[in-house]
C-alpha cells in the first residue's frame, strides 16, 4: 500500500490542535506520546460514530508524518471484501493507524491477518493505533489471541461533547471559514439536523460552498433551502 499522502487525504484542520477534547484530554495526550515516543503504549480508541476517532487517528498520522516518519492509515470500513489482503499487504512504515476495527470482527481470515500484523509490528518496532466503536472485550472476535493482544493496548474511551461544547466547536470552525453562525441558526441546526460533529462538519462544508456561490449570509431561511436541496 505504501506511504499515503496524508496532506491530500485530510483537511489540515484534522490535527491535534483542532480537536476539542472536552473530557478526552487523556486520550489526546496518549496519542501524542505514541507519536513522539516509540516506547509509549499503543492506543486503542473506542467511541460512537462522530466522537472523533478518525480525526484523532488522522492527527496522529499527520503529526508523525510531519516528524519525518513513514505512516499508513488503514480504514477497514472502506475495504470490505478485501480485508485480509489489505491488512497483509500493509507495512513498511513506522506508525500505522487502523480505523473501523469492528468491520474485521467475525471475519476469521481478517482476524488472523490482524493478529499477524500485531506480532510483526511488535517485532519491527512499528507503532500501531486502533479505533473501533467498542472496547476489545466487546468486539465479536472469533480469535481469542487477537482479543488478548488488543487488550494490552491503552484503552481510551472517547466521551461525547456536551451540546454546548459541540455548538462552540461548530461556531469556531465556521469562523475559520469566515462564517458567522448566530444563536438562532445554531438552534435551528441542532433541532433539524444530526448533532454529531462528523455530520455537522460535513454540513458546514456544504454551507460554506453554498453561501459563497449565492453570496448570501447564513440564515435560517438559507439553511432550510439548502437542506431541502440536500434531501433532493
Amino acid at each position: 500500500m505504501g506511504q499515503l499522502p496524508l496532506e491530500l487525504r485530510w483537511p489540515r484542520r484534522q490535527r491535534f490542535e483542532h480537536f476539542h477534547p472536552g473530557e478526552n484530554a487523556a486520550a489526546v495526550a496518549a496519542l501524542e506520546r505514541a507519536v513522539t515516543d516509540g516506547a509509549a503504549p499503543w492506543v486503542y480508541l473506542a467511541g460512537a460514530s462522530g466522537s472523533g476517532k478518525t480525526h484523532l487517528l488522522a492527527a496522529a498520522c499527520q503529526a508523525s508524518s510531519d516528524a519525518g516518519k513513514r505512516v499508513q492509515y488503514l480504514p477497514l470500513g472502506g475495504l470490505r471484501g478485501a480485508l485480509p489482503e489489505a491488512i497483509r499487504g500493509s507495512g513498511g512504515c513506522e506508525l500505522q493507524a487502523i480505523d473501523d476495527l469492528d468491520v474485521a470482527a467475525g471475519d476469521r481470515e481478517a482476524e488472523h491477518a490482524l493478529f499477524d500484523l500485531y506480532n510483526r509490528s511488535r517485532a519491527e518496532g512499528v507503532t500501531l493505533l486502533f479505533a473501533a466503536s467498542v472496547p476489545p472485550a466487546s468486539l465479536s472476535l472469533s480469535l481469542p489471541d487477537l482479543r488478548s493482544r488488543l487488550g494490552t493496548c491503552m484503552l481510551a474511551v472517547l466521551r461525547p461533547l456536551s451540546e454546548g461544547e459541540r455548538r462552540e466547536v461548530l461556531r469556531t470552525r465556521a469562523r475559520l471559514r469566515g462564517i458567522e453562525l448566530d444563536d438562532s441558526v445554531l438552534d435551528w441546526l441542532f433541532l433539524h439536523h444530526a448533532r454529531d460533529l462528523g455530520a455537522l462538519g460535513a454540513l458546514l462544508e456544504d454551507i460554506d460552498r453554498a453561501s459563497l456561490a449565492a453570496k448570501r449570509r447564513v440564515t435560517v431561511p438559507f439553511l432550510r433551502s439548502l437542506l431541502r436541496e440536500r434531501q433532493g
